[in-house]
């Protein structure tokens, strides 16, 4: 089993919408090669079997005239027995930060959809360090979804597919780091 935590899913009191999970992983990979897999949601589909498909889009013009911030159209999808369950979001790479020299990185990934009309909030981030001696990168991702069609069968479902997830992250930054 692969080194990691997680936590969550977590609600507000009182609350029955809504869901924060954070899960972490340290894997003995060449950093840029994780970050390179992680700060891409095209690569997703790979490794993650939650996320169907993850098309890159044209990126939109900022509001200040220059390139927007990269695109996908990511569909989420989960099944229960014979019930299933898919979404459609448009996420925008909201913030980049290579490794820098101390091997810290992060990305974060924010649903902006074109529409003009009012969405629930789903946040990914993805931060990662390297601790003091050059040890293995760790990896802390962050989910938030923010709306209220969440319901308690859904924590299992997320719950599994991150355990699930860890070994196929790691196989395939691997291939493609050529380890």
């Amino acid at each position: 089993m692969l080194p990691g935590r997680l936590t969550g899913p977590v609600r507000s009191p009182g609350r029955l919408s809504g869901v924060d999970v954070t899960a972490t992983l340290a894997a003995d990979v060449p950093i840029d090669a994780l970050f390179e897999v992680v700060a891409d949601l095209g690569t997703y589909p790979e490794w993650l079997d939650i996320v169907g498909r993850a098309e890159p889009l044209d990126s939109t013009v900022g509001e200040d005239g220059t390139d927007g911030d990269a695109a996908w159209s990511v569909d989420l999808k989960g099944q229960v027995g014979p019930f299933r369950r898919s979404k459609r979001l448009r996420m925008v790479r909201a913030s980049f930060d290579d490794p820098d020299a101390t091997g810290r990185a992060s990305v974060r990934f924010e649903r902006r959809e074109l529409d003009g009309r009012s969405h629930s909030d789903w946040v990914l981030s993805a931060e990662l360090s390297t601790p003091a001696g050059d040890g293995a990168p760790e990896l802390r991702m962050r989910l938030h979804y923010g709306g209220n069609l969440w319901v308690p069968l859904l924590d299992r479902i997320l719950t599994d597919e991150i355990e699930r997830s860890r070994p196929r992250l790691v196989a395939f930054v691997e291939g493609r780091a050529g380890s």
